[in-house]
């Protein structure tokens, strides 16, 4: 996970606002910086197919808990992955850098980091229409994406069941 924490209270309650606009109950999931950003992942995916606009709290919530997927399955510090104004990480293995900006970095807004981690939307395409911005001889991330399945972002992050409830 990026390194700033994040208060799991605030979270709650932006994650709840996000799921009463939806019309969904509150959450009743556990409540852990890990757990809420799936959720909110969870309702930032639904919000975008129900044509509604993603709460910012809960919009950064989903960024910063998907970069962390990101983090975890591929460790490293060859590569910055930025996604303004939210979060930015470090992965892929390889040389690091230790100052400065790094070699190799890729930055988008953060509904184009969240179409690429769901698969919706593909490194290609998102470069030939100028959705991302990559460089380095290392920036490319197709090899590590999708983190997950469009729509299934709660089951595959292992957070949460159906309609919010823990996973077994």
């Amino acid at each position: 996970m990026p390194a700033r924490g994040v208060d799991p209270g605030r979270l709650l309650a932006a994650l709840n606002d996000q799921r009463a606009a939806l019309g969904e109950p509150p959450w009743a999931g556990i409540v852990t910086e890990r757990a809420l950003g799936a959720a909110s992942l969870a309702a930032v995916e639904a919000a975008r197919m129900a044509g509604a606009e993603p709460q910012r709290p809960v919009l950064r919530a989903a960024v910063r808990y998907s970069l962390g997927l990101l983090a975890e399955r591929v460790p490293g510090r060859t590569v910055e992955v930025r996604i303004p104004p939210f979060a930015a990480v470090q992965c892929v293995p390889g040389p690091r850098h230790t100052r400065g900006t790094p070699p190799n970095v890729v930055e988008m807004d953060p509904l184009t980091w969240l179409d690429l981690a769901a698969g919706r939307l593909s490194w290609a395409a998102a470069a030939a229409n100028g959705r991302l911005l990559a460089s380095g001889q290392r920036a490319d991330l197709s090899g590590y994406l999708p983190l997950y399945g469009a729509g299934d972002s709660r089951q595959s992050a292992g957070e949460s069941g159906p309609a919010g409830q823990p996973g077994d």
